[in-house]
This record gives structure tokens, sequence and C-alpha cells, in this order.
């Protein structure tokens, strides 16, 4: 595993750099049962002038009010939502839809997309579309869909099951999950019919620079911030 660096001076870099947004995740707070840091959230919020999801060990309304309350623009449930579905529209009736995105791990099995919990350790029996398409209609405002079977490998994003997401749902769909090359992204928005994509190790390791990035989409006639 490398470690990318202090994420208030990343955070703060691609602020400056030109991300539309910024995603912080804490990957292990459910499995370890541990509440996201606030202060670390306070901390990065401060150092960026753009939209801030933040999304681990969120389990209960007092949580979302205390990190929106540290600077988040909008508060990512994964697991806490699969096993609570109420604090889906919890979350939508206190804070309102544009707070809540569902985030998704899922995999493509013999038996279709499942979905996973606890940072993608343990699967469920909720399918992909279906329980995306549940969460929309309890109030959830995006959907953040991680493919497990391409997170990480950099061959591109699940392009076939965006596009089935993105017919069947009326709210944004973010990509994430397999990036690797300025294409993926592209094919991510003219195949999987992505309305964002997400990306991390692309952009730690200066594999990718978000201004060329952005450049590269303008120049396919994709629209950009």
């Amino acid at each position: 595993m490398r470690q990318a660096g202090d994420p208030v001076e990343l955070g703060r870099a691609y602020s400056e750099q030109g991300a539309d947004e910024l995603v912080f995740l804490d990957i292990t707070a459910s499995h370890e049962g541990r509440k996201t840091f606030a202060e670390l959230v306070r901390r990065i919020a401060a150092n960026i002038s753009i939209p801030f999801t933040v999304g681990g060990g969120i389990n209960e309304l007092s949580d979302v009010d205390r990190l929106l309350n540290a600077g988040a623009d909008k508060i990512s449930i994964n697991s806490s939502a699969i096993r609570h579905p109420q604090l889906i529209d919890d979350i939508a009736k206190h804070f309102g839809s544009q707070v809540c995105v569902l985030a998704v791990d899922a995999k493509q099995t013999e038996n279709g997309w499942k979905c996973y919990l606890n940072g993608g350790r343990i699967e469920t029996d909720k399918e992909l579309t279906a329980w995306t398409k549940e969460a929309q209609e309890r109030g959830a405002g995006e959907v953040l869909f991680t493919s497990m079977n391409h997170d990480g490998v950099k061959t591109g994003y699940a392009n076939e099951a965006l596009a089935e997401l993105a017919s069947q749902l009326s709210i944004p769909v973010i990509a994430s999950g397999g990036a690797g090359q300025m294409e993926h992204f592209r094919d991510a928005f003219t195949l999987g019919k992505a309305d964002a994509a997400l990306a991390a190790s692309v952009f730690h390791f200066g594999e990718i620079k978000i201004p060329e990035l952005k450049s590269y989409l303008c120049g396919q006639g994709i629209t950009v911030r």
C-alpha cells in the first residue's frame, strides 16, 4: 500500500487544480466500528473551495449533523444504508436529498451485480439496480457506484453497468473504480452515461493532471465545469 499524502494538503491541491468536487471516504470506518474524524473534515473543508462529500462510519442523524457542521456539503452512506434503509429517508427528510449520496460497492458475480458491505468485505443479497432504485425512491440525491471488479485495475470503468444505472435512475450517477488513463474518463461519460467520474490513485500519484484531463475531455466534446 502506498501512502498518498496528507489529506488536507491533497484537498487543497485538488481544489486549486480545478477538481469539481472532493470526496473523502474513510473506507475502513464501518469495518472497524469507527466514526469519521470530524476535526480532519473541518481542516479539509477550511482549505478547499469546492463541494465536499464525506463518508465512512455514518450510522445516525447525529453523525450527519456533526459532519455537516464540520464543513461537509454532502454525506455518503453505504453499509449503514443497506443495514438500515430508513436512514436514507431520515437524512433526506431532515437535511434534504441533495445531502444524501448512496455509495455502492458492487461486484459482478454469476448471479449479477451484488452489493457489498464494510468496504467490500461482506456480500449481501442486494442487487445493484434494484437497490439503487429503492434508494432513489427513499430520497437519495446521488449514487456513487464503485465496481469492485474494476477498482485498482486501471482498465476502465464498468461502463455497461453504469449505462444500465443511468437508464434506470433519474438522479446523478457517479462512476468510480477503474480509471487508468484519460480515455477511461471519456468512456465513462460516452459509453457509461455517467454524470460524473471519480478517481483517486491516478491523481494522488500524478499519473493524470486535472487541468490536462479537463482539456482532453473538452476536446472530446464532453462538457466540463
